[in-house]
């Protein structure tokens, strides 16, 4: 029977797995240097040294054409870069999300003026991209954006809010989604998107502060900022129809299962041997990572023929939420109570910094109601 969720197997080629060799010689003389805290938050952390260090290997804007700044190689190399990464903790945020969503809708959608300004920048290791999405008062519900883009002359002005922009505060430019013609009341319609320096006039960044005292998450204002005509990226008023293309990226990496790896890979270390209940916690959990490893793996091979998984990726990314915010259970039930209090170590502050952020995992990328409203979709229900 045919289904709409497709999940065929993936076999890594040669070059694949001889660049795995060459990401763990990289990585070896620095993981070392990753604090328990950096390995907790991810692909959150920011390092804009080990970006560059990165981008010096060919390893961001991977698969793009040379003449961007890439190295034209496979998704699926890319995949075991992310994937070398993330089992690490590596602190790759300064680069991520212009890696994974900013440069591949510039790429697809870009004018060759926007291509060739903004595409090296990040594959260098010079650029950081945040996204410009939720804003107050709307919540996941994207269709009620008030930010107003409005024509001034050849350009446009730009007024409104975003908020919980992660590493904002560290970006060279955003990329916003904005209500250019009509209002909240027609909903998908008169949405476009442009591309916003940071630094300009009337852009005022705010870091909101978590409770494990970071502070990855922003709320930006934007008071009457100018802009050129050349800020618009694609079609004026296909705003939803690109923004949506473009959480597609955001859910199809292995990040949705791996954020947490280095917990699980913490918890099987600190195991005590031969406990039966431990093994079976710990069993299980190793068992779900393999699944969602596959499923993952499923969705690379897609982006490799070049199609678009949105809803496979939506089923990992709600599949691998839930292992991810089990995690911290996994852990305490290896280490016991004493690692909720702060008292393993090293292990104790890899617990905390992911107890602390887990819940946030079902909101990136979308919350659950969004992803599973995609799943339903994909399966003819709605």
């Amino acid at each position: 029977m045919d289904t709409p969720f497709r999940f065929d197997p993936v076999d890594l080629p040669p070059e694949a797995l001889a660049l795995r060799a060459q990401v763990r010689d990289f990585l070896a003389p620095r993981a070392g240097a990753f604090s328990a805290h950096t390995k907790g938050l991810s692909w959150m952390g920011v390092d804009q040294a080990f970006s560059r260090g990165m981008a010096a290997e060919g390893w961001i804007g991977m698969t793009w054409p040379r003449a961007y700044g890439g190295r034209e190689r496979s998704q699926l190399e890319r995949y075991v870069v992310l994937e070398e990464m993330l089992a690490v903790g590596a602190p790759v945020g300064f680069h991520w999300i212009a890696d994974r969503q900013s440069g591949p809708l510039i790429l697809k959608l870009g004018t060759e003026a926007q291509k060739r300004f903004y595409l090296p920048q990040i594959a260098s290791g010079e650029a950081c991209f945040c996204i410009g999405l939720s804003e107050p008062d709307a919540g996941s519900d994207l269709a009620a954006i008030r930010t107003r883009l409005k024509r001034d002359g050849e350009g446009w002005r730009l007024s409104g809010r975003k908020i919980w922009t992660t590493n904002a505060h560290h970006s060279r430019y955003m990329i916003a989604l904005v209500r250019s013609e009509g209002t909240a009341a027609d909903r998908h319609k008169g949405l476009s998107q442009v591309i916003v320096p940071m630094d300009a006039p009337g852009v005022e960044i705010r870091q909101i502060r978590d409770m494990a005292g970071d502070a990855h998450f922003n709320e930006v204002t934007f008071d009457d900022v100018a802009l050129p005509a050349e800020a618009l990226i694609g079609t004026e008023g296909a705003g939803w129809a690109q923004a949506t293309a473009e959480l597609a990226y955001e859910r199809s990496g292995p990040e949705r299962y791996l954020s947490s790896f280095p917990l699980l890979a913490a918890s099987v270390d600190a195991a005590m041997p031969g406990d039966r209940l431990t093994a079976r916690v710990l069993g299980d959990a190793v068992a779900d990572a393999a699944v969602l490893r596959s499923m993952s793996l499923a969705v690379a091979g897609m982006l490799d023929r070049g199609e678009l998984p949105n809803n496979e990726a939506a089923v990992v990314k709600d599949i691998g939420v839930d292992f991810e915010q089990r995690l911290p259970e996994v852990a305490r039930a290896v280490a016991g109570p004493g690692a909720a209090l702060g008292d393993a170590g090293q292990f104790g502050a890899l617990y905390q910094a992911v107890l602390q952020l887990a819940p946030a995992f079902s909101l990136r990328g979308g919350t659950k109601e969004i992803v599973r409203g995609i799943m339903a979709r994909g399966l003819g229900l709605r």
